[in-house]
């Protein structure tokens, strides 16, 4: 579905995207909101999610627990419009800007799933929302 990674140059400066999947054919997707920058939620994508991610302008994952593609709202509401997706220099990981819809992110009905902080001491505080 998408381009072997080439060359250094190709993959750095280049303007072809050339996914690098780990050994199980997943990639990091970094969701964040596209106006506050806050982060949403972290999940991975194979090959087929994200060219369907491309094609659907919406989240779509690869749910490592279910084996299987998941579209972020399909059965919950809570959709993600693609606003941009960037990758990093050697194109291992994403982040979505998104617009989410619907009541929230977190399947905890949370606006995200980031909503604890991690202490010095371990312990973990709740953040406000």
């Amino acid at each position: 579905m998408f381009p072997e990674q080439s060359d250094k140059e190709s993959i750095e400066n280049g303007h072809t995207l050339m996914p690098k999947f780990d050994r199980d054919g997943l990639i990091p997707a970094m969701a964040i909101d596209a106006v506050t920058k806050e982060p949403l939620m972290l999940a991975y994508m194979n090959a087929e999610s994200l060219k369907l991610t491309l094609e659907k302008q919406e989240a779509v994952y690869y749910s490592r627990s279910r084996q299987t593609i998941w579209h972020k709202g399909a059965t919950s509401g809570e959709f993600q419009k693609i606003v941009t997706i960037r990758t990093d220099c050697d194109q291992d990981a994403l982040i979505l800007e998104v617009e989410q819809m619907g009541g929230g992110c977190c399947h905890t009905k949370r606006s995200t799933c980031f909503y604890r902080e991690v202490q010095a001491d371990g312990s973990l505080t709740f953040r406000e929302e």
